[in-house]
């Protein structure tokens, strides 16, 4: 792990801190705000292949770390959901 010299912190730690720092001084609006702007962004310089890769590996991923109960679990809900959208 690198450590800065200048005051012995890891940049682990020194990123820590700075999330601890920033999320006391921003509300929730700002985090929304910058989300869709980075969202944005990713947008304008990925294609739909990109987004189809990515969503590839998080579903594999999702996969090998979730049984079958898991996904029983989210397809009641979001058949749930949609039914209470249906109303």
């Amino acid at each position: 792990m690198a450590t800065n010299k200048r005051d012995g912190m890891s940049r682990e730690e020194a990123g820590r801190k700075g999330g601890e720092a920033t999320s006391k001084n921003h509300d929730k609006e700002f985090y929304q705000e910058i989300g869709e702007k980075g969202g944005e962004a990713t947008a304008k310089n990925h294609d739909k292949e990109f987004y189809q890769e990515i969503g590839e590996k998080g579903g594999e991923a999702t996969a090998k770390s979730h049984d079958k109960d898991f996904y029983r679990e989210i397809g009641k809900k979001g058949g749930e959901a949609r039914n209470n959208n249906n109303e």
